[in-house]
Formats: C-alpha cells, sequence, structure tokens
C-alpha cells in the first residue's frame, strides 16, 4: 500500500529552491533530504501544501507567492541605528547578522543591509520574505509518524533526547 503526505506523515524530501533571477537559495541535493513532520507547521505553508497527498517518487515543480512563504517585506521592520550600540562597532558589515532584543524581551533575529559612517540599518524581517520561491522537489520517503514526534511535533532522528 502506497502511503500519501498527510497529516502526522514524516515526509523526506530533496529539494532545491530558486528566486525569480533562478539563483540557487537553498537546495539538499548534495547533502541528506530535509525531513518532516507533516501538519506540525515545519515547513512554508505553500510548499506544504503542495506536498500534501503525494507519494514517494513524486517530483515536482512549484511557485510559492510571498503570502505562503515567508510574507510580505514589512518596512516597519527595517531601522537604522547607531553603529556603537554593537561591541565590535568597526567591524559591522552588510550581510552580517544578529541576534537582538526584540519587544517584550523576545529574542529576533536581525541583519544588517547597510553600515555608512555611525550609522547601520538593520533588517529583521526574513531574508526571504517578499520574494517568490521555486521550488523542485522529489519525495523520496513517506512515513507514518511514531507517538512521541506526534507529541513533539517534530520528527526524531536515531539517537535525538529531549
Amino acid at each position: 500500500m502506497t502511503l500519501l503526505i498527510g497529516a502526522n506523515s514524516v515526509v523526506s524530501i530533496h529539494y532545491t529552491l530558486k528566486n525569480d533571477a533562478g539563483d540557487v537559495l537553498d537546495s539538499s541535493i548534495d547533502s541528506s533530504p530535509l525531513v518532516y513532520l507533516h501538519g506540525a507547521h515545519n515547513l512554508i505553508p505553500g510548499l506544504e501544501r503542495e506536498l500534501s497527498g503525494k507519494a514517494s517518487g513524486a517530483k515536482f515543480n512549484v511557485t510559492i507567492a510571498p503570502d505562503q512563504a515567508y510574507g510580505a517585506s514589512k518596512p516597519e521592520l527595517v531601522q537604522v541605528i547607531k553603529k556603537d550600540m554593537f561591541e565590535s562597532a568597526d567591524a559591522i558589515k552588510p550581510g552580517m547578522s544578529f541576534v537582538a532584543q526584540g519587544e517584550g524581551g523576545r529574542q529576533q533575529q536581525v541583519g544588517v543591509t547597510q553600515a555608512t559612517g555611525d550609522d547601520v540599518t538593520i533588517d529583521a524581517n526574513h531574508p526571504m520574505a517578499g520574494m517568490t520561491l521555486h521550488f523542485s522537489v522529489e519525495v523520496v520517503e513517506v512515513r507514518a509518524g511514531t507517538e512521541q514526534e506526534l507529541a513533539h511535533g517534530h520528527v526524531h532522528h536515531h539517537g535525538h533526547d529531549h
């Protein structure tokens, strides 16, 4: 009996992710497949939706709009701060990322987009926010999730312990 991807399936996929220009942003091809628990919000919504109902061996290409991926880029998450707010101010360069304290004390990843004079522009948007994503996917394996995986909301690999 062929198992189809649905809620509580553990799914292994190989994928290549490209942007609109065709640049490869990420790929699992030269490494281990990505393994996730379907229905546990471990993938972007658009890709998880496209995987639903597929079986092991399925290959497909799909384009995911920003609203089904990492959302729109929010201008309010971009701000200019003073360079002296960083411990190693002289070393701050575009492309660097940091964990900053956000609203309510929660930690948030921010990226440096510009460093000019005493000013540093940081962006707390996801690096792929606002992007249309293009995936080539191959479903490698589909199996039922174990009781423990379902209770924890993620896949357990050999040697995994909480």
